[in-house]
């Protein structure tokens, strides 16, 4: 199937910010889900980076009110998988021919990552309208990214890679940003601390960011 762009305007709007979380223990999970949903950041991605994040994905699956997304998706095997465990959409940093037919294979949408014109062209040759902006920072920051709306009005973006709380704002204010992806929400310390009221607070201040834009 094509990418289905109405369901991931509504992922993608839910919020100004979909936390990127790399995670191992579902316990820890589903108490960092809690806190995130709480404090207004429902979307989460959950990147296929270690062993457990499938358990992970699982685990938040049964959250009330969270929308579990799994990241660092990179083949089919992968994308088969994250849906086995019940992701709701899915993220890769980048996109190939045998990833994308996977995708158009399943009922699940993907949001495949772009760094160029060129790639972001070739996207929407196969249907792709919502992508994700990748590493965003690093391959010419906001500049980049607005150059693009003019000639490619239909995308819009997710931009990811290096973007903090005192970045977000300018992401937000393009007229193709729907959102940005960002993992300061949920500090390492504070996850390994468990300390939920400090994540509940970010993820408040960062629900709050799209207000300003």
């Amino acid at each position: 199937m094509s990418q289905n762009v109405a369901y991931l305007d509504h992922v993608m709007t839910r919020a100004p910010v979909v936390p990127v979380l790399i995670l191992d223990d579902p316990e820890q999970a589903l108490g960092l889900g809690r806190a995130l949903v709480a404090g207004g950041l429902p979307a989460l991605e959950v990147t296929l980076r270690t062993p457990r994040a499938l358990d992970c994905i699982r685990a938040l699956a049964t959250l009330e009110g969270a929308i579990v997304g799994a990241g660092t998706v990179l083949d089919g095997i992968a994308l088969a998988a994250a849906v086995e465990a019940g992701a709701q959409f899915l993220v890769s940093p980048g996109a190939t021919t045998r990833l994308i037919d996977a995708a158009e294979r399943s009922t699940i949408p993907l949001l495949p990552g772009v760094a160029t014109a060129s790639e972001a062209m070739a996207l929407f040759e196969r249907g792709y309208e919502r992508l994700k902006f990748f590493p965003a920072e690093a391959v010419g920051g906001v500049a980049h990214l607005k150059a693009l709306a003019s000639p490619l009005p239909r995308l819009k973006f997710c931009p990811t890679g290096g973007i903090g709380p005192d970045t977000a704002p300018r992401w937000l204010a393009l007229s193709n940003v729907l959102c940005v992806g960002g993992s300061w929400v949920a500090p390492a310390d504070a996850v390994a601390a468990a300390d939920w009221g400090r994540i509940e607070k970010l993820a408040r201040e960062a629900a709050n960011l799209g207000a300003a834009c």
